[in-house]
């Protein structure tokens, strides 16, 4: 077995982070599981200090990880060879569409594809259509062709899900390639068999094992856990206060303080050391887990 925590470091993290990396971590260690860490870092908001301070408050609550964290930016060849396989099979095609255009256009009422989804403007233009694009000089998204399929999954925390597959993007009109492309290729070709992370990407999840089977890869098993939220019921964000570690220290806690905070939303009992921690894997339990989202009371 495999696990992994995958953060995009373009922001320090907060509690509701450190929470999700906690319960990576378990899942992983309760198994005696190999456990990577991989940056998601393809977005323009990284920043060099962020891989820093990531690293630094992802340890200061006892956690670890096995080899060289993984940077997506070290394997665009990768993801370019993933994108050459769909379109030698016929399943790419470029998109012109503005985020406006898309917000603005309509799925048929009688589609089984969700709000939000893309209603394919770009899927069947004629030849003069597609002259008349490449002549406004505006650079092209690459999306994968479906068809509207309906994926079932068993999720190992909240059970039975399905959801259909829209024309999703592959790879962005500047040349990145795409949240839903890189964690799927990165996720077979690292090895990874086990996927725990935010409730709030379960709807993505479909859309990652339709593309693993498109490219004969085997999907991880997964396990969306819920999030951290505010009192006002929003997703914990730093707008809420004192959410980082470097915030509850200067309230007079300390980095044990925040991890035994995190261990008892999760109803797992406090530690007094990190090798207790790491006694405490050993005997974690994902079923007595909570399914409902952490109210975090600063």
């Amino acid at each position: 077995m495999t696990g992994r925590w995958a953060p995009s470091p373009t922001g320090h993290f907060h509690l509701g982070n450190l929470r999700t990396a906690l319960l990576a971590w378990l899942f992983a260690r309760s198994s005696a599981s190999r456990f990577i860490w991989r940056f998601e870092d393809l977005d323009a908001a990284v920043r060099p200090e962020f891989y820093r301070s990531q690293i630094r408050d992802y340890e200061r609550i006892g956690l670890d990880w096995d080899g060289e964290p993984v940077r997506q930016s070290d394997r665009l060849d990768v993801y370019r060879d993933a994108i050459e396989q769909l379109t030698h099979q016929g399943l790419t095609y470029r998109c012109w569409c503005t985020r406006r255009e898309i917000r603005e256009a309509t799925v048929a009422q009688h589609s089984h594809l969700p709000e939000g989804a893309y209603s394919g403007i770009c899927r069947n233009l004629t030849r003069r259509q597609i002259a008349e694009r490449e002549a406004s000089g505006r650079s092209p998204a690459l999306r994968l062709r479906t068809n509207g399929e309906l994926i079932k999954m068993q999720d190992r925390q909240l059970g039975t899900f399905e959801g259909a597959v829209d024309d999703f993007v592959l790879c962005r009109g500047d040349g990145v390639p795409s949240y839903n492309l890189g964690v799927v290729v990165d996720d077979a070709d690292l090895g990874v068999t086990e996927v725990v992370r935010g409730d709030d990407l379960l709807p993505s999840t479909p859309r990652q094992i339709h593309l693993f089977g498109l490219l004969g890869l085997a999907p991880p098993s997964y396990a969306h856990v819920p999030l951290v939220v505010s009192s006002s019921g929003e997703r914990l964000a730093k707008r809420h206060g004192a959410v980082t570690i470097e915030d509850r220290l200067t309230l007079g806690e300390s980095e044990f303080d925040v991890l035994n905070t995190l261990l008892s939303s999760l109803r797992i009992n406090q530690v007094a050391s990190f090798g207790e921690l790491r006694e405490r894997a050993k005997d974690f339990d994902p079923s007595s887990l909570p399914v409902a989202p952490w109210v975090f009371d600063r």
